[in-house]
């Protein structure tokens, strides 16, 4: 019996670990909502589809595998923050600021990004199919060949 027992709180403790490192604290969701403002917040693998974030500061808030599908994130401070596999498409990201931002296989498709700043941010493995991106640093490229 104290075998069984055992082996139901370590099979529980596991899934509880597990499951609060791949979602997001709730408390900070709420807040982001009721304030705009969440700097540093834990929202990953939050769904924030289609919500009206126009100027949240999330700076340095980790929103990994976030859905922010169809969000508006005008003029949104996202200095820092770790997007890292977040789904922005459709979103609109206007005068938003991303730098220092992780944006490595970010969602973008058919998303409007228009002057927002983009400085030292990560960009690998993007998808802007689709995208309206202008007077922003992001788009198709790649490496240089070398020249030997």
């Amino acid at each position: 019996m104290n075998k069984l027992l055992a082996t139901t709180i370590a099979v529980i403790s596991t899934f509880l670990v597990v499951n609060s490192a791949n979602s997001e604290n709730p408390n900070h969701r709420q807040q982001l909502l009721e304030t705009n403002q969440c700097m540093g917040c834990d929202l990953k693998g939050v769904d924030l589809q289609g919500e009206h974030l126009i100027g949240a500061d999330l700076r340095n808030a980790d929103l990994r595998n976030a859905n922010l599908e169809g969000v508006n994130l005008e003029g949104a401070d996202l200095d820092g923050a770790n997007l890292q596999g977040a789904d922005l498409s459709k979103a609109f990201l206007t005068n938003a600021t991303m730098n220092n931002a992780n944006l490595n296989s970010v969602d973008l498709t058919f998303a409007v990004i228009f002057d927002a700043q983009v400085y030292g941010a990560t960009m690998n493995n993007m998808n802007i199919e689709n995208a309206s991106i202008f007077e922003t640093n992001i788009g198709v490229g790649g490496e240089y060949p070398d020249n030997e």
